[in-house]
């Protein structure tokens, strides 16, 4: 769930300012429905709210129960649309949703969750029938289900992003990405872009001279996006990426552009499986022009496998795959997890093209490229 966090923080903000507040938690559908189970609204006794179910047709309804939940001090399992006691209540798809109300949960329960989340790792509530709450770092195998009696949410940290690069393509892309909600940050070495990022409010830090970068935190729910016009900087930046697990890495530029991205990868030793997890051109938009439709496309394509690493039911690694924006061999467009990371199943044209290029002069290198 995208707001977990941020709910969770609403009913910790509620209890320090001494207002009770509910957790409400949907459970189950039945037939169609805006939002899956797992999904939460906080409610405060005031009547503020953060969260929905429905998009508006259900969310008055869950305040006055929710209200009515504080007030009585129980907890409460109710059904919503088709099936419903509250004949006045539809849902326009024509499905039903059963809420679990949880009024003014365990403080240190909470804590433990917003801990958990902020450490960037995944938590799960284990929520019961009575009014319980227990909140534990996931384990292998926890989803969002029932067990029992206990309702258990998985929830996984939010999508960071880590965005690289210069002019004006980086500035749409931390636009885009704080509406949102993604946790980015921008690495740039054009000093004014990241003085104008920081009076924004945002995380920046400036790259100085061209090699790794210290401090680069990533992990498997963080994505990496170069969008560099001097491709000098980008090599070294993303062979120190392509040594850790983002769920995603995305580079800038033409067909061109990419296949002289992996070769510069290849003349740096990089790994060919390595190399294939670089996605490129990035983007779901054939040939953008402008930094907005290029940022656009590209948050587009990188939430897309952000919601794949992060399913409930996650597909078989053979049957997963990432839409590429332009289709352009069949094997690079279908896509396989490897670890924590997306990659492709080849190198485009790399065996048609590196080998026969002048600047593997030395039989070594020849050699190597022939491995590749």
């Amino acid at each position: 769930m995208k707001q977990a966090l941020a709910i969770l923080r609403f009913l910790r903000d509620c209890d320090e300012r001494g207002e009770r507040a509910a957790l409400v938690t949907l459970t189950d559908v039945t037939g169609s429905a805006a939002r899956a189970p797992g999904e939460h609204m906080a409610v405060a006794e005031s009547g503020r709210s953060l969260g929905s179910f429905s998009g508006g047709c259900v969310e008055a309804a869950v305040i006055a129960e929710a209200q009515e939940a504080l007030a009585e001090g129980r907890a409460r399992h109710v059904r919503y649309g088709d099936g419903s006691r509250y004949i006045d209540i539809r849902l326009p798809c024509g499905g039903g949703i059963d809420l679990l109300f949880t009024p003014t949960p365990d403080r240190r329960q909470i804590d433990r969750a917003i801990a958990i989340l902020e450490r960037r790792e995944p938590v799960v509530l284990h929520l019961s029938l009575d009014g319980t709450i227990i909140a534990a770092w996931s384990r292998d195998g926890d989803r969002t289900r029932w067990l029992d009696t206990i309702f258990s949410v998985r929830h996984d940290p939010v999508l960071r992003l880590v965005v690289m690069g210069h002019g004006a393509e980086p500035a749409a892309m931390l636009d885009i990405a704080h509406a949102y909600g993604a946790d980015a940050t921008l690495l740039s070495p054009q000093a004014s872009l990241v003085e104008d990022t920081r009076r924004q409010g945002r995380s920046a830090d400036l790259l100085r001279f061209v090699g790794r970068v210290d401090g680069l935190a990533i992990d498997p729910w963080t994505a990496i996006v170069t969008l560099f016009h001097d491709h000098d900087w980008e090599t070294p930046l993303l062979l120190q990426v392509l040594e850790q697990r983002p769920f995603f890495i995305g580079a800038m530029g033409s067909m061109k552009t990419h296949i002289e991205r992996q070769r510069r990868l290849l003349e740096a030793w990089a790994e060919r499986d390595d190399i294939a997890r670089v996605v490129g051109p990035v983007g779901l938009i054939k040939a953008t022009r402008d930094p907005q439709t290029l940022a656009l496309s590209i948050m587009a394509q990188l939430v897309q496998a952000y919601e794949a690493t992060t399913a409930l039911e996650k597909p078989r690694p053979e049957s997963w795959a990432m839409s590429h924006p332009h289709g352009f061999i069949e094997h690079h467009a279908r896509s396989k997890r490897h670890g924590d990371a997306l990659q492709s199943e080849t190198i485009v044209d790399v065996d048609q093209t590196v080998t026969a290029d002048a600047r593997y002069g030395s039989k070594r290198d020849e050699a190597h490229a022939q491995h590749i």
